[in-house]
């Protein structure tokens, strides 16, 4: 991961990154990393956690069309587990792409990016696919961000498509610096410390 504009960033607006704090007591979202695809002041909040990778494949969840089994499924939230999504940073190539940041692209045409899947013209570390989404209520992650639940975080493209997902929330931590750097290295359980 390159350190290139990793920083804290003071609002949620889209593309930016929620953090969870270290003792953070959801467990949907222990040391998750969450891209903010969506954020409306009446309507809420929408994005994916980009480090909880699944023990399925997308070829196991699309069986209209042939996939080689190596491509990786994210669990995106606790909303709606029936629904696969996807992010991407091969921008207008695929009909209907939303940029949320810099190089990072939310949804377009499904059908189009499983026929680029199936015929490798996208590549693993250019796309992921998530099985459900993380979202807020009007005013709920607001509330979050009060009670200090959250640290919010710029994205970049390397961050967000990021192979090593095991990792992802404690070297985001280490970049940003100072006590987050420190906090990167609290145990899950603070009685172990």
């Amino acid at each position: 991961m390159s350190e290139e504009n990793i920083h804290i960033v003071d609002n949620v607006n889209n593309g930016v990154l929620l953090l969870s704090d270290p003792f953070l007591p959801d467990a949907n979202f222990e040391r998750s990393v969450v891209l903010i695809c969506s954020h409306n002041e009446s309507d809420g909040t929408f994005g994916f956690i980009l480090n909880k990778m699944l023990d399925v494949t997308l070829a196991d969840l699309v069986k209209d069309i042939e996939i080689l089994p190596d491509v990786p499924v994210f669990l995106g939230g606790p909303v709606e587990q029936n629904t696969l999504h996807f992010i991407h940073s091969v921008g207008n190539k695929i009909d209907g792409a939303l940029e949320i940041a810099p190089g990072i692209y939310w949804g377009g045409n499904f059908e189009q990016m499983l026929t680029f899947v199936a015929d490798r013209e996208v590549n693993n570390d250019e796309i992921k696919f998530f099985v459900g989404y993380s979202g807020w209520a009007k005013d709920q992650l607001d509330n979050e961000l009060k009670e200090n639940s959250w640290i919010l975080s710029s994205a970049t493209q390397s961050i967000v498509f990021e192979s090593d997902e095991k990792e992802l929330w404690r070297n985001v931590m280490k970049h940003l610096g100072g006590k987050y750097k420190q906090m990167s290295n609290y145990p899950i359980d603070p009685r172990l410390n």
